[in-house]
């Protein structure tokens, strides 16, 4: 039997996932695939690269250089309309937002997510790093573990973890084994299932596809965003991704995540912060 191609930039299931079809000008069309959800929650990044491909049609730059997202109410899998609008454009770097809307039982639009991105061109950025930061020791990959280390998951709960090449340090898998470290940690590497290379936009779910750091604190159950800033700073070099996050301040029921992706060249290519809620007792 003839082995499967890998697939390509342009050419994967999360390119066809994340494509929006034009309707009208800054208005997109999209059936949000039930293929990125963890139980019956869509994934934000997932959402969020949606959004990102919308605002780079409508921009004149094509890579989200930032963009901040707030989550208004929980997404499903199904149809949806992305609105957007052209706030300012400049040589180097053009601003827009955009709203992602479902449908409620009786037809009227409810609002999911509300974003504001810059836009630029990631080839156009000058060579010159000057850096403290340093890529997370993360032990090889043959010494991490993944989501077909444990046992079977119940069907269709987390879909999404069919879909990603996700291999976590084992020091950051306590929860996994009822011994949390309690040190709200999370590192693994990262890559795309199918074996396509990451670009901006697959950066987009990076920063949100791991366990939430909660886990490491001995906390379990769903840890909705309730925003999500992410920063692209190059675009990757081909090959898996090392992805960081951490929390530092869990208080009155949300926390932070801070969390960093480096490419197999060693550079930090992208970053985010989000506060989320966590369903405590």
């Amino acid at each position: 039997m003839a082995q499967a191609s890998q697939a390509t930039i342009g050419n994967s299931e999360f390119d066809r996932d994340t494509a929006v079809t034009r309707r009208a000008e800054g208005v997109y069309d999209i059936d949000l695939s039930a293929g990125w959800t963890i139980i019956n929650a869509v994934n934000g990044g997932y959402l969020l690269a949606v959004l990102g491909r919308a605002l780079a049609d409508a921009l004149p730059h094509p890579d989200p250089f930032t963009i901040s997202a707030h989550y208004l109410t929980a997404s499903r899998p199904g149809p949806a309309v992305v609105r957007t609008d052209v706030v300012r454009t400049g040589r180097t770097l053009s601003t827009g937002q955009a709203s992602l809307f479902q449908y409620d039982e009786q037809g009227g639009e409810v609002e999911r997510i509300r974003v504001l991105a810059s836009y630029g061109d990631l080839d156009t950025l000058p060579d010159d790093v000057r850096t403290t930061a340093k890529p997370p020791a993360v032990p090889p990959m043959d010494q991490c573990f993944g989501p077909e280390d444990g046992p079977a998951p119940v069907p269709g709960s987390s879909a999404i973890t069919d879909r990603l090449m996700l291999k976590l340090d084992p020091s950051t898998l306590g929860w996994a084994l009822g011994s949390p470290s309690g040190k709200g940690e999370m590192r693994a590497w990262f890559g795309l299932k199918d074996g396509r290379d990451a670009d901006p936009f697959s950066l987009l779910l990076a920063v949100d596809a791991l366990p939430p750091t909660a886990f490491e604190l001995g906390i379990s159950g769903w840890v909705p965003t309730v925003e999500l800033t992410v920063h692209i700073r190059c675009r990757p070099a081909p090959g898996p991704l090392r992805v960081s996050i951490t929390t530092r301040n869990l208080a009155g029921g949300f926390l932070e995540e801070d969390a960093e992706v480096w490419d197999s060249a060693d550079r930090l290519v992208a970053q985010s912060r989000q506060l989320a809620r966590v369903r405590l007792g």
